[in-house]
């Protein structure tokens, strides 16, 4: 019984944590990302499947320079409604904790992922650099195919984020989805450090 207790007790703790610090985001300097790996985490036959993506270094700096190249195919065209459903889990005190959807971070479901790709690149404007020189698409609909980035160098700039996501080890698990059907699934695991 007083396992049971304690462990309440602690992942309560943590849900008070993430939900007290989910008022304010926090400009962050000197953030280190640590030990990031990944894997698809759908069926052997999902239609997208990331193939290949490095980064270096290890740790990412932010801000700082980020050495990255990737490859992934889509047996389907990948066009809107393109759902996206995030579960964000923190490990707390040796516990895998999730972390609700706060401000649009966190254990999130997007009805409509390319919604989210025009806020961040409106419609009509280039890719950004190196998509646009190596023609890689940023807006709904992608078609099947495969696509590659060669290795680039891309500049993280300093970042706001949530205070909850700050410090920690994470879990991170990105289900996309079209009418009801599963079309990938990627986990990402990563520990972020800042001051």
């Amino acid at each position: 019984m007083d396992k049971r207790v304690a462990v309440t007790v602690l992942v309560a703790a943590a849900l008070a944590q993430v939900s007290c610090g989910s008022f304010g985001w926090k400009n962050v300097r000197n953030v280190q990302v640590l030990g990031f790996d990944w894997k698809n985490c759908g069926p052997p036959d999902a239609p997208a499947v990331l193939k290949t993506l490095t980064m270096s270094p290890d740790p990412i700096s932010i801000p700082g320079d980020l050495t990255a190249s990737a490859s992934g195919s889509t047996a389907v065209e990948l066009g809107t409604p393109l759902s996206l459903n995030v579960t964000l889990e923190k490990e707390v005190a040796g516990f895998w904790v999730k972390v609700p959807c706060l401000d649009e971070v966190g254990s999130c479901h997007y009805k409509d992922a390319c919604d989210i790709l025009s806020q961040l690149i409106p419609p009509g404007q280039d890719c950004p650099e190196p998509l646009h020189t190596y023609g890689l698409p940023c807006h709904c609909p992608f078609k099947a195919g495969s696509y590659t980035l060669p290795q680039s160098i891309f500049y993280l700039p300093n970042i706001d984020l949530p205070y909850w996501l700050t410090n920690g080890d994470y879990r991170v698990q990105g289900v996309l989805g079209s009418q009801g059907k599963e079309l990938g699934c990627l986990k990402v695991t990563l520990s972020i450090h800042s001051d």
